[in-house]
């Protein structure tokens, strides 16, 4: 959706939907990929499965890729974590990678 696209990842609880928030109430284009991208599903061959295991979280990586492509915006920022990042990272101009302190991510994740 972005002339330039910005991946923001990072472990659960590291702040990737606060950034997103903040980012789009200073008017940038900010994608909720946890919200609006993921499903749950094989990392491997994208075939949706049942349940709700952390390491099926993933992206439509043909929604990703139709983003991408799509240059509307000067800056697009996609925000969340997914487990088949490897089919579409060669897309991204960078990425940001959150971190955080065991206590800070364990307090969040509380929350």
């Amino acid at each position: 959706m972005g002339i330039r696209n910005y991946l923001i990842e990072g472990v659960s609880g590291a702040g990737k939907t606060t950034v997103c928030n903040e980012l789009q109430r200073r008017g940038y284009h900010a994608i909720h990929g946890d919200r609006e991208l993921a499903y749950q599903g094989d990392p491997d061959t994208g075939v949706p499965t049942n349940g709700s295991k952390p390491e099926h979280h993933i992206w439509h990586v043909d929604k990703v890729k139709a983003l991408v492509a799509n240059q509307d915006q000067s800056v697009t920022f996609f925000c969340g974590g997914s487990r088949n990042f490897r089919k579409f990272i060669d897309l991204f101009d960078g990425v940001f990678l959150l971190e955080v302190d065991l206590e800070t991510c364990l307090g969040r994740i509380d929350e």
